[in-house]
């Protein structure tokens, strides 16, 4: 390992590889920074300054000053101006090696630097290496509302009146606020106290106040108390006038109003110093934060304005503190403006805040008692608003500026300070001392003499001098801002009156015992008598503060003394009874008073004031001293030291948290410095590390909710982030006193995880630093230097001071002259005691294990600083002993993670994540091979031992996880890899810096030959030398074995890590050389084969079927030499696209059999594969090029595979933002799955996962700032709202997108140069290269940019040119599929793209031709790939397509080699041909959305193409995908049956094989319309032609897939007895190649076949369709039979060709035909078009009958239908009986249906006419037919019997039966021609008389008792029609039963 002192060997020569090489010198940086004071002036006792320190923050390059190669210039650039331009050296002929140089570099041009700039940053949650900075400590603010008191208005205006404001809590009975004292008087009335307070201060001129709410409930009052100067008579009394008089009536009471102004100017001029209560009222704040207590304000009778804007949106973001509460909310509400009219007036016996709380508790009552009350009416108005963030010009309480304070001269805004109502957490960050005194009642009643107004005096003495009286109690309003004394309100004539004075003072911060309050009882009297005095003394008392080194506050009961207390009283409590003073009441407590300290020097514990009165007596060496009944001396002060700490967890937590700071650092001192005591050095260590692990457990188990997602404490780690460092004074020798030993200065030294990754690093990990700074901006000379300027202050000298222990004082940081022998250090006494610690110490360390290594950390890197060892070789700075302690830790530790896991599973994970920091911490301060050490033995410790008992392997792998990814964390992680050094053995087991054969070796950056191979395995060499990565490359290949248990989560864990680490090399600007990359990704290639042994478990992102795992086993054609590739036909039913060249997944690999996968997700699968991308662009092309050729042709087969898939993975998905918000929800719900198994597992407590849920984060986006907006949270992840989704950022997502798509392929593209590079120099090339081919041209396939197109087609012309045999020797449909895709890109709309295309194509055709003379292959191959595209491309663009044929033919017009051969003849016969087609092409554009119309012209097309099979298949194949997009199954199976047909007909030419059908006639039976397959015209070429039936299909596999095919389709259609007809010829194929496994799937598809013929089916419905009129062109005057699907109504058929047409001719064009009668086109207007739509029924000869038997059979190989047009002779459609005539239409189509098309022409028609008895026969004939099948029918259904038998024997029946009979029966007719019809008739009726008669028997034995009577009516009926009907049927016609020679009857058909 180097270290930044070691000199540079020659190897390393400056330049971008030496970065990589050497560590940077300054790897600590220490920095001090200022405390952000938030007041102007510090808050400091006595003059000091502040300091205080943060992380350093650094400035580098962030990501957007880097230029972003072809980022600015769009990949979608047009590169080439002109369009189509000819590529200059196409028709050049240059060396293959010139060819692939120039490619090679065109590639590299204007690439993308970093490849996952592009990709979506890795996921937050996973990224456990990330530290958030702590949160700078700062005093706590609860939420904020300021109140300001606008005007104050009574009926009269006599006399000043002033406020106070509180706020109270009445559920928790307390005061939550110091009162808030504001004045509204005119100057008017101000002056008459001009006298009394003649210096007014701004500062008590505010009007406005802000208070903070920590806990806010909805029992919280803002209570307003009025007051006014003291005046004779009693509260009553003096509220009288204000509640009678109104200032209206001035007339009235104007001499009164007079008399009482002048009655107030004499009291103010005498009393003006005094005051007494007057009014108050309360407003309850929850309704006016609360939006739904709208404007009821009935609470404090106050009716409201409201102003300011209506924020609607409550802001979910406080804490809720209980039910109930979400509704207050006081950081979010619409500003209110109240008046307040009522208010209440006071009564002296009720001031107490017992009494306010049952009148706020009453007042929320609806019949509230102070209802009743007569009020005093006045208007008070005030706006409550929400406070702002910084508002300007306000006080603190100490009356100190806060920041921003722009103006002193303006009136000031109050913070409040408040009394939270339960513990608030947070600790002291700056210096508060305040004393708050509330007197609260006195009782004088037993004393003598006149006191009866008394006021209290209350003084803070600092001696018992009068004189001592300290200026420290806060003025209230309008007056000066500090006084000697306050006094409380008087009560008028009353002797034991109660008070609510609050007198609010700032004390000093030393404390002495003379320091003590003074309280004096006057009597006031308010008349002016002669020789009274004004005031009377009429008692004293006092308290001192200090006792026992604590201060005094609580509540007291103090005796009052008569007289004035006696000399040295003040260091005595009045409780003593001092001999010869006078006491009230026999010495009784007679005041009561309370006491409270708002104090950041007093703590108020008694556990934790003992604590630091014995520190200080240590550190003062003040012996003997006096602690309460203990007297400390040397003797006893260690055991009374110990013993305090230990009693430190009975304190309470809130004041440990109030006093941490102070708290840690005096027990790190007791650590540090082990006080010496009578010449003996007293070891606390132990004592301390007890008490601080005690402590920091406890803050942790009861502040859950105040964690970071590691689990640390913030108040913890922002105490060591920013407040902890080394003590740095000596200390002072016992008897000497003089300097303050160990001030502890308030900087706050940070040394932590820098907040960027030397922020280069702005992407990746930035928060998970080590402590170093690489790139400081200017490095100072010397360590002592940089402190000198950085702190740039003075040490304090101060006085020895008692207190000094608890107030911080500032001292300088720098290193002392000489080491001290006796101090210890830190991080070795923590080190020791923890591995030496047991039971519930060590359980306590172990829970809170960060918080000691963490304190370690910054220990060891104070220490370094301050002793000037951060230039000693790492060996020397620590001693051997602190190092083996360390061993010995991290090993226990590592023991209990292994032995834990499975039972406490939260506090491994948190331990395991502390010792991964720890040790990636100590790499930037040890000795670096040590540390691998360490990481040795944890991974020994977690790995092997435990790994074969475990219970849960899972959750251990992911400790290991979770533990390697937070080492690899480490800023100089690429240099630790060591990724210069080669592969050679080292010569010492372990790195490290003793072996210097590694030292010199890292500097050789060639590799050797022999160790490529191990290059790209995790040999031991390369984990030797490859540390770090290597770890992280094995748990990564552990976790993705197929057959290892393969979690969801550890897969997502291991990838991600790998991909953030990745990330972190694109974004950091040490690494962008290229040449530095290449060594970076030499850590990386064993991820090359990782990833390809992974190929069958990756997501399978070729197919576009939801089955997703890339499962190998699919189908294997059989007759396929290599069986590389599924049989294109399997391929195509699988995915139920019958097109030959879809995009079928042309690969997968023999997989081991009966494996199951555990496969990974789509994401997991897309990042893998992104980093593998990432690995193979930056490595070295030369190392990757010796590596494939070492590669068997399997595995560079599998290459290939990756590279095939990556392809389909990042193609270009398209700004379809919808597609975007599916994927997150995808992902979301992907990583809720990874949650839920984490959880299931046990690898993460449920509690911490509620807690990190709770917490929510509050980081800051690692990843720099706006430069990859799409992948930051807020933006993309939780916005599901598609509507909503901004344009512009769909645009530059799609902009990344492409980029990534662009990018992705072009390193796809190098890759496969380097594979033919290879592959050039070895044997095994064709199977290679066919594959290479194939992954190329499925990148043409997908969705790809210009710029990569043009390096795709430079690249496959190299491959054509450099392999033609390939293409036109094998036989494969390489050469199809090429030209499918270059002629796909002819039609491109961009012409880079087209010239590119046409180009290759034009060399492709010279190719063949160069090749035989000839370039049939291509000519067919082109012309059928023409035909394909303009069959199933619907954006295609005929016009685009016709430029490139130009091109086409400019080429071979300019081709002078070639200009004298036949070739240019050739190429522009070929040309003319596609053009053709295409311009039948665009005729089918035009009929794009009539189907039957485009299904006409496909078939004219093909029908076209009868001499040339390949095309006439490729267009029946079109017309298949057609139907079959259109559901149209039947017809689809028939054109595959067609196409079936054809094959058979070639194969049958080209070889006699008995068991291949002869050709069409074997088809015959199941289509009679295969004959016209037939090749038999003379023009047929003979199939043995070069280029003929060349195409995949005309093989025995082609036609059997063809065969199987139509079977499905027919399956689709339901004819399952055509699928037999099928099998029929395919089986004899299967036999005589013995495949039984096809037989028997074929006999399996047969069984369910025939079992399902039994189902309902409904097969097609009939129309006549006639259109007539000029508009439909050629179609005029034809007639259809449409065949649409079943069940389709009349209406419906007529509704969709009246729209269609109407939509193509307009709507009042087109006209329906509503008849059926023959049309006179004569009469038609010939600007419309005619529709005439009939139904048609299939119609069988009664020959035929006997032959279609099934429902099958009737709607199979249909040709002729009928349809029945009732007419009468007279032009009426309807007549009687005997006039009712019947036209029945007979229809013959061309073709049988189903046909290949939907719509065949009507070749015939035939008409016959019924007369009337003819029409009567019928009818009878259809109802025998009707009765006879009810009859019988099994089983019987009695309903359907009753209903046909009622309409033959009911009665009522008109026309009935017996209406027929009587019409043409009741007489013979006249003419003879119609005897027949009448004997035909008459025997009708026999037949139909025997038939009712069956069907009532049958009827009878079917009908339960109810129906009885119905069947007798039945029968009754019968019986009058038999009567009826009897004369009528025996009667004979005499003639007919001679024998006459009979004239035929010209109707009989």
């Amino acid at each position: 390992f180097l270290f930044p002192n070691t000199s540079h060997p020659p190897g390393a020569e400056p330049g971008p590889l030496r970065q990589l090489l050497e560590f940077p010198s300054d790897d600590l940086e220490l920095l001090l920074q200022e405390r952000e004071c938030a007041t102007i002036e510090p808050p400091v006792p006595e003059e000091e300054v502040c300091l205080w320190q943060d992380d350093s923050k650094r400035h580098s390059v962030s990501l957007d000053d880097t230029p972003r190669g072809s980022w600015a210039s769009s990949i979608f650039d047009l590169k080439n101006s002109t369009p189509d331009a000819l590529l200059p050296s196409v028709l050049e002929r240059t060396a293959a090696e010139d060819m692939d140089r120039r490619n090679a570099e065109n590639r590299q041009q204007g690439r993308h630097a970093d490849l996952l700039g592009l990709y979506p940053a890795p996921d937050e949650d996973e990224a456990i290496e990330r530290c958030a900075i702590p949160e700078v400590p700062k005093e706590h603010s609860g939420q904020r509302i300021m109140v300001k008191c606008l005007s104050l208005k009574f009926e009269i205006e006599i006399e000043p009146i002033f406020g106070t404001l509180a706020l109270y809590d009445v559920r928790e009975k307390k005061k939550i606020s110091e009162d808030f004292h504001f004045d509204l008087n005119s100057d008017q009335m101000k002056s008459l106290l001009r006298p009394h307070s003649p210096h007014v201060a701004i500062s008590t001129l505010a009007r406005s106040a802000i208070f903070s709410i920590t806990y806010p409930s909805p029992d919280i009052f803002l209570v307003i108390k009025l007051e006014k100067v003291l005046q004779q008579g009693d509260i009553g009394e003096c509220c009288e006038p204000y509640m009678v008089m109104k200032e209206s009536d001035s007339t009235k009471h104007k001499e009164k109003l007079e008399k009482l102004r002048a009655q107030a100017e004499q009291m103010c001029t005498r009393l003006g110093r005094f005051r007494m209560p007057f009014a108050w009222t309360a407003i309850h704040l929850l309704n006016i934060v609360s939006s739904v207590g709208g404007l009821d304000r009935s609470d404090s009778d106050s009716d409201t304005e409201r102003k300011g804007t209506w924020n609607e949106r409550k802001k979910k973001g406080f804490e809720r503190m209980s039910v109930g509460e979400d509704m207050c909310n006081f950081t979010n509400f619409r500003p209110a403006t109240l008046t307040v009219t009522n208010f209440f007036k006071q009564e002296g016996d009720r001031l107490s805040d017992e009494d306010l709380y049952k009148f706020l508790a009453d007042m929320r009552r609806p019949s509230s008692v102070l209802r009743r009350l007569r009020p005093v009416t006045a208007q008070l108005k005030i706006d409550i608003s929400p406070a702002p963030e910084a508002p300007h010009y306000c006080l603190s309480p100490e009356l100190l500026h806060v920041k921003p304070y722009p103006d002193p001269r303006v009136r000031p805004t109050k913070e409040v300070l408040e009394f939270p109502a339960r513990y608030v957490y947070t600790p002291h960050t700056t210096y508060r001392n305040l004393l708050y005194v509330y007197p609260q009642s006195v009782n004088f009643s037993s004393r003598q003499g006149s006191v009866r107004n008394i006021a209290v005096k209350v003084q803070f003495m600092a001696g018992e001098d009068p004189s001592q009286a300290m200026p420290v109690i806060f003025g209230k309003s309008s007056c000066a801002e500090f006084y000697k004394e306050a006094y409380t309100q008087v009560i008028y004539h009353n002797k034991s009156p109660e008070f609510y004075e609050e007198v609010k003072m700032k004390i000093p911060a030393n404390l002495t015992d003379n320091h003590h309050l003074l309280f004096t009882f006057y009597h006031i009297s308010c008349q002016t008598k002669q020789n009274t005095p004004l005031e009377t003394p009429v008692g004293y008392t006092w308290i001192p503060l200090m006792q026992h080194g604590r201060l005094r506050t609580g509540s007291f009961s103090l005796p009052v003394s008569v007289d004035k207390p006696p000399p040295s009283y003040s260091v005595l409590t009045p409780d003593v009874q001092l001999p010869g003073m006078k006491w009230v009441d026999n010495h009784k407590g007679v005041f009561n008073v309370e006491v409270k300290a708002a104090s950041s020097v007093h703590t108020q514990d008694p556990h934790l004031d003992k604590f630091f009165t014995l520190v200080y007596v240590l550190e003062e060496y003040s012996f003997p001293y006096r602690l309460k009944d203990v007297i400390i001396t040397e003797a006893n002060v260690e055991a009374e030291l110990k013993a305090s700490m230990a009693a430190l967890k009975g304190a309470l937590l809130d004041t440990c948290v109030r006093f941490l700071h102070q708290l840690m650092s005096k027990l790190i001192l007791l650590i540090v410095h082990p006080p010496v005591i009578a010449g003996q050095i007293v070891n606390l260590g132990r004592a301390a590390f007890e008490a601080m692990a005690l402590l920091v457990n406890q803050i942790h188990k009861n502040l859950e909710g105040n964690q970071d997602h590691h689990g640390r404490n913030n108040l913890l780690s922002s105490y060591i982030h920013y407040c902890f460092h080394l003590p740095t004074t000596e200390p002072v020798s016992p008897p000497a006193v003089g300097l303050a030993s160990y001030d502890l200065p308030i900087q706050y030294a940070t040394l932590s995880r820098a907040t960027a990754r030397p922020t280069s690093l702005l992407l990746s990990r930035s928060k998970s630093i080590s402590n170093s700074n690489p790139d400081l901006a200017s490095t100072p000379a010397t360590p002592d230097e940089e402190v000198q300027r950085i702190i740039g202050s003075k040490a304090s000298e101060r006085a020895c001071n008692r207190m000094s222990a608890f107030i911080e004082t500032a001292s300088i940081l720098c290193p002392p002259s000489r080491q001290i022998a006796k101090k210890v250090l830190l991080h070795e006494e923590l080190a020791l005691q923890w591995v030496v610690s047991t039971s519930t110490v060590r359980e306590a360390s172990l829970q809170q294990a960060w918080f000691f290594f963490q304190l370690m950390v910054k220990s060891m890197s104070h220490h370094l600083f301050l002793s000037s060892r951060l230039d000693m070789p790492r060996r020397q700075r620590f001693p051997d002993r602190f190092v083996d302690d360390i061993a010995a830790l991290v090993c226990a530790i590592s023991a209990d993670i292994a032995s834990r896991y499975h039972k406490d599973v939260e506090l491994v994970e948190r331990l395991n994540s502390s010792l991964a920091f720890f040790l990636n911490d100590l790499l930037s301060l040890l000795d670096r091979g040590f540390v691998f050490n360490l990481v040795r033995s944890y991974y020994k410790q977690v790995h092997i031992n435990k790994l074969h008992t475990a219970q849960n392997p899972n959750s251990l792998t992911a400790l290991r996880m979770d533990f390697i990814r937070i080492v690899c964390s480490h800023e100089h992680y690429v240099t630790l890899n060591l990724p210069c050094a080669t592969l050679s053995p080292p010569a010492s087991p372990s790195p490290s810096t003793s072996s210097t054969t590694s030292q010199s070796s890292a500097f050789s950056c060639h590799v050797q030959d022999q160790g490529v191979v191990s290059m790209f395995e995790l040999s031991v060499p390369f984990r030797q030398q490859h540390f770090l990565s290597g770890l992280l490359l094995a748990e990564l290949s552990l976790i993705l074995e197929p057959d290892g248990e393969g979690v969801f989560f550890l897969h997502k864990k291991a990838i991600s890590a790998l991909h953030s680490l990745l990330c972190s090399h694109d974004a950091d600007p040490r690494y962008t050389d290229p040449q530095v990359r290449s060594h970076i990704a030499q850590l990386y290639l064993p991820l090359i084969p990782i990833v390809m042994e992974t190929l069958g478990q990756l997501y399978d992102f070729t197919d576009p079927s939801p089955q997703r795992v890339r499962h190998a086993s699919v189908l294997v054609d059989d007759n396929d030499p290599d069986n590389g590739t599924i049989s294109q036909s399997v391929a195509m039913a699988i995915a139920g696209s019958p097109l030959p060249h879809s995009k079928a997944n042309h690969f997968t690999l023999p997989s081991v059999a009966g494996r199951q996968c555990s496969t990974l997700s789509a994401e997991c699968s897309r990042t893998l594969l992104v980093c593998f991308l990432w690995v193979l662009k930056n490595a070295d092309a030369g190392l990757l090029e010796r590596w494939i050729s070492d590669l068997s042709v399997p595995q560079i087969n599998r290459l290939l595979d990756l590279l095939h898939l990556c392809l389909s993975c990042f193609e270009y998905k398209g700004k379809k933002a919808l597609q975007r918000i599916n994927s997150l929800t995808f992902k979301k719900s992907q990583d809720m799955k990874a949650r839920l198994e984490e959880a299931i597992l046990g690898t993460i407590g449920a509690r911490q996962e509620m807690v990190r849920r709770c917490r929510g984060t509050t980081e800051r986006s690692p990843y720099g700032g706006q430069e990859n907006v799409r992948w930051r949270k807020n933006v993309t992840h939780w916005r599901q709202n598609a509507d909503r989704v901004d344009k512009s950022e769909v645009e530059q997502e799609s902009v990344v997108d492409g980029n990534l798509a662009t990018e992705a392929a072009l390193i796809a593209l190098d890759t496969l140069e380097v594979i033919v590079k290879t592959v050039v120099m070895s044997e095994l090339k064709e199977s290679v290269l066919v594959g290479v081919l194939r992954v190329l041209l499925h990148s043409m396939a997908g969705n790809q940019s210009a710029l990569f197109l043009q390096h795709c087609f430079s690249t496959q012309r190299a491959l054509v040119y450099k392999f033609p045999e390939m293409l036109f020797e094998e036989d494969t449909e390489l050469c199809a599929d090429l030209c499918l895709r270059l002629l796909r890109h002819c039609s491109s709309s961009v012409s880079s793209i087209r010239s590119h295309a046409s180009s290759s194509l034009y060399l492709l055709m010279r190719q063949n031709f160069e090749i035989g003379n000839n370039f049939a292959r291509v000519k067919m191959q082109v012309t059928m790939s023409l035909s394909s595209l303009v069959g199933t491309s619907m954006k295609f663009n005929e016009e685009h397509l016709r430029r490139s044929l130009k091109t086409i033919l400019t080429y071979a017009e300019d081709d002078l080699e070639l200009r004298d051969s036949p070739f240019p003849e050739q190429v522009q016969d070929l040309v003319f041909n596609l053009h053709m087609i295409l311009t039948d092409t665009v005729k089918m554009k035009e009929h794009q959305q009539d189907p039957e119309m485009l299904i006409d012209l496909m078939y004219r097309i093909a029908k076209g193409y009868q001499n040339s099979p390949d095309l006439r298949l490729t267009w029946l194949q079109n017309m298949a995908g057609k139907h079959s997009e259109r559901g149209n199954h039947a017809e689809a199976a028939h054109c595959l049956v067609h196409s079936a047909a054809l094959v058979a007909e070639y194969l049958s030419m080209l070889e006699d094989c008995r068991y291949l059908p002869i050709g069409c006639v074997s088809f015959q039976s199941i289509s009679s319309n295969v004959l016209e397959e037939s090749a038999v015209s003379d023009d047929i070429l003979s199939p043995e032609e070069e280029g003929i039936c060349s195409g995949k299909y005309f093989s025995e596999s082609g036609l059997v897939g063809l065969l199987e095919q139509a079977a499905a389709s027919f399956n689709m259609a339901a004819m399952y007895e055509a699928i037999n007809e099928v099998y029929k010829i395919l089986c004899p194929i299967h036999e005589a190649n013995r495949d039984f496994k096809k037989l028997a799937s074929v006999h399996g598809k047969l069984q369910d076949a025939f079992n399902k013929v039994y189902n309902q089916r409904m097969f097609g419905t009939y129309f006549r369709v006639g259109l007539y009129g000029c508009r439909f062109g050629d179609l005029d005057e034809q007639e259809f039979v449409y065949k649409e699907p079943s069940i389709t109504k009349l209406a419906e058929i007529s509704h969709r060709l009246e729209e269609f047409y109407s939509e193509r001719f307009g709507d009042d064009v087109v006209v329906i035909i509503k008849d059926s009668n023959p049309v006179d086109k004569n009469k038609l207007d010939p600007n419309k078009a005619y529709l005439q739509i009939t139904y048609v029924e299939p119609f069988f000869d009664t020959y035929e009958l006997k032959e279609r038997i099934t429902y099958f059979d009737k709607n199979y190989n249909l040709r002729t239908f009928m349809y029945c047009t009732p007419f009468t002779l007279d032009g009426r459609a309807h007549g009687d009986l005997h006039e009712q005539y019947k036209r029945k239409t007979i229809l013959t189509t061309s073709h049988a249906f189903p046909y290949i098309k939907t719509r065949i022409n009507v070749i015939h028609k035939e008409e016959i006419v019924l007369m009337p008895m003819e029409v009567a026969i019928e009818d009878m004939q259809k109802k025998t037919q009707e009765l006879a099948f009810a009859t019988h029918q099994d089983p019987a259904d009695p309903k359907m019997l009753q209903m046909v038998l009622q309409g033959c024997v009911g009665t009522t029946v008109n026309q009935g039966p017996l209406e027929v009979a009587q019409v043409f029966l009741s007489e013979i007719p006249e003419d003879p021609k119609l005897f027949r019809h009448h004997n035909k008739l008459r025997l009708c009726f026999k037949d139909f008389s025997k038939r009712c008669e069956d069907a009532l028997r049958k009827n009878k034995s079917l009908i339960g008792p109810d129906q009885k009577e119905y069947h007798r009516e039945l029968e009754r009926n019968y019986t009058k029609l038999r009567e009826a009907l009897f004369p009528l049927i025996n009667r004979k016609i005499p003639q007919l039963y001679r024998p006459l020679p009979l004239p035929t009857t010209p109707t009989q058909r």
